[in-house]
């Protein structure tokens, strides 16, 4: 049974005022990644605490770098069921998370954040892993 709307809201807003496209259906989900050229970051947002406490601070970190994915897309796991399970059907090997961090280049995972990497670390120190994928794989310059 999917978490009450009045619930998630709050966390689903603090990811689109980040500038994430949410994804709640199947169809929105393969709109966004199923034939997407360039970078794509994914964020299996959840209500668990260690989405509050590191994840989401670490994306809203990492989205202030000046290397960025082409786009950034959110599903919210324990809401929308059926757009998080196609969301991970893009993820290939890596086991389901919530939350989990992909970032994908040209349909492929090139950088994997498993929750076992986000328990426990500091929002600075997941930011960090981020930005350097970013370095490695994306080549949109914000204000070049």
């Amino acid at each position: 049974m999917p978490y009450p709307e009045s619930l998630v809201a709050p966390m689903r807003a603090e990811m689109t005022q980040m500038g994430a496209t949410e994804l709640r259906t199947v169809a929105d989900v393969d709109a966004a990644i199923g034939s997407s050229a360039g970078t794509t970051l994914v964020f299996v947002n959840s209500v668990c605490g260690c989405a509050a406490g590191n994840a989401r601070p670490a994306m809203k970190m990492a989205l202030g770098h000046g290397v960025l994915p082409d786009r950034t897309v959110t599903v919210f796991a324990g809401q929308d069921l059926d757009a998080v399970a196609r969301a991970r059907s893009y993820l290939g090997e890596f086991q389901p998370s919530s939350p989990s961090i992909a970032l994908l280049r040209d349909g492929e995972v090139v950088h994997f954040v498993h929750r076992h990497q986000i328990e426990g670390r500091s929002p600075q120190a997941i930011a960090a892993d981020l930005t350097k994928a970013f370095d490695a794989h994306c080549s949109n310059s914000v204000g070049a």
